[in-house]
C-alpha cells in the first residue's frame, strides 16, 4: 500500500502598531494544512494556531457565552486559540447536533450572530425559519437516510424526489438577542397518506424556556417534472421508523382557518417589482421558502415594524417561484378581535392581525398566501 502526504505551512508575521496598539508586541499566525491520501481514502487536518502575545484573550466567549466551533486546546497560553478539524470525524459530528428521545427527536445548538438581528436588535422571523430549515437538513443527514438531494432520502433520490412545504405556522413568544444561545428539537411524523409533518420548539439554552413552536407540512414532488408524486412504498419504509406521535402545537392553538385571498380592492397596500436574485434560490433550482418571507414584509407599514413584534405567522405555499419572475406583495391590517366575543377589546387594541398575498406581477398568480399575528412592543408597558 502507497501512502502519500504532502504538508504546507504559511506564517504571517505583523506587526501590532498596524492595529495601533499600546505595546509594541508581534502577533504571529500560523495556518498548517495536511493531506494524507490512501486508496479510497482521504484524510485533512487543519490547524490555527494564533499567538498575539502579551494580555491578548482568546476568543471563545461572546457575551458571556461559549462560540460554537471555538475549541481551546490544552494547555493554551494566553490568546493562544487551536482548532483542528476534519481527523478520525464523521461528518455529522460537525453538524453539531444530537439525537435524543430513543433517535426520535434531533437537537441541535446554535449562537445568534450579529448578522442575524434587525433594527430591534432581535433575531428576525427570517432567523428562526434559517434556523429551522438547517435543523432539519442536519436531522436527516445525521439520520444516515440523506441521498444526493437537498434533503432527500437515499430512496427518493434514486426517483428524483425532493421534499417541498405546503403550509408552516409559527409562534413566537420571545425573540433572542445576538450572543442568545439556543437549542433546537425537531422531529417528524406522517401527515395524511402522502404528507410528512415536521414540528420544532426553541429553547432559550439557559433558562431552557420554550420561546418559538413551529409545524409544516411537506409532500413529495419530482424535480424534474415539478409534478406532485404520492410517497413510494421505499420512501415510506426509510421515514416510518423515526416517526413521532408528538405536537409542538396543540390542535387548539393552530391557525387551521382558511387565509383569505387578497386582490387589488382587498389590499390596503401592494409592493411591485419584486425580482428574486440568484442568491435566493436554493439546490433544488427555486427559491428559498425563507425569502419569501421577506417579501411579504415588504408591503408591511413600516409603523407596524418598528412598534409591533410578528408574534405569529402561518404560509401557504401555492407554487413555485423562479429567479426570472417579477413578484407584487400584497397586504391588509386589522385589529385582531376577541375569540371571545364579536367586539374589539382592550387586548386587541394592542394586536393586529394581517393578510398577505405574494403573486406574480405579470399574470397575477398566487405564489404564496399568509397571515400574521402582531403584539405591540409597548404591551407590558401599559
Amino acid at each position: 500500500m502507497t501512502t502519500m502526504a504532502s504538508t504546507k505551512s504559511i506564517s504571517i508575521y505583523y506587526a501590532d502598531d498596524l492595529c495601533r496598539a499600546e505595546k509594541r508586541n508581534v502577533g504571529i499566525f500560523k495556518l498548517g494544512f495536511s493531506r494524507f491520501g490512501v486508496p479510497g481514502i482521504v484524510r485533512e487536518k487543519l490547524v490555527v494556531q494564533a499567538n498575539l502575545g502579551g494580555s491578548s484573550k482568546s476568543v471563545d466567549m461572546i457575551n458571556g457565552k461559549k462560540v460554537n466551533g471555538v475549541v481551546p486546546s490544552s494547555g493554551a497560553r494566553g490568546g493562544e486559540v487551536m482548532k483542528q478539524v476534519g481527523v478520525h470525524e464523521p461528518v455529522h459530528a460537525w453538524l453539531m447536533g444530537t439525537f435524543v428521545e430513543d433517535r426520535f427527536v434531533y437537537r441541535q445548538t446554535f449562537v445568534i450572530r450579529s448578522y442575524e438581528i434587525g433594527p430591534d436588535k432581535t433575531a428576525t422571523m427570517e432567523t428562526l425559519m434559517n434556523l429551522l430549515q438547517e435543523t432539519a437538513l442536519n436531522h436527516v443527514t445525521s439520520s444516515g437516510l440523506a441521498g444526493n438531494g437537498f434533503g432527500a432520502t437515499r430512496e427518493m433520490s434514486l426517483r428524483k424526489l425532493i421534499w417541498v412545504v405546503t403550509r408552516i405556522h409559527v409562534q413566537v413568544d420571545k425573540y433572542s438577542s445576538w450572543g442568545d444561545v439556543v437549542e433546537i428539537d425537531t422531529w417528524v411524523d406522517a401527515a395524511g397518506k402522502n404528507g410528512m409533518r415536521r414540528d420544532w420548539i426553541i429553547r432559550d439554552r439557559n433558562s431552557q424556556r420554550i420561546i418559538t413552536k413551529a409545524t409544516s407540512t411537506w409532500v413529495i414532488m419530482n424535480r424534474e417534472t415539478r409534478r406532485l408524486s404520492k410517497i413510494p412504498d421505499e420512501v415510506r419504509k426509510e421515514v416510518q421508523p423515526f416517526y413521532l406521535d408528538r405536537v409542538a402545537i396543540p390542535t387548539a392553538d393552530l391557525d387551521c382557518e382558511k387565509i383569505d385571498k387578497l386582490n387589488d380592492e382587498t389590499a390596503d397596500r401592494i409592493r411591485s417589482g419584486l425580482a428574486p436574485r440568484w442568491s435566493d434560490m436554493d439546490a433544488n433550482q427555486h427559491v428559498n421558502n425563507v425569502k419569501y418571507i421577506g417579501w411579504i414584509l415588504e408591503s408591511v407599514p413600516i409603523d407596524v415594524l418598528e412598534d409591533y413584534n410578528l408574534t405569529s405567522m402561518t404560509l401557504e405555499y401555492r407554487r413555485e417561484c423562479r429567479q426570472s419572475n417579477v413578484l407584487e406583495s400584497l397586504t391588509t391590517m386589522a385589529p385582531k378581535m376577541s375569540e371571545d366575543s364579536n367586539k374589539w377589546t382592550d387586548k386587541t387594541r394592542q394586536e393586529l392581525e394581517s393578510t398577505h398575498l405574494l403573486r406574480m406581477q405579470a399574470d397575477k398568480a398566487e405564489i404564496v398566501r399568509a397571515r400574521s399575528v402582531w403584539q405591540s412592543k409597548h404591551k407590558h408597558m401599559i
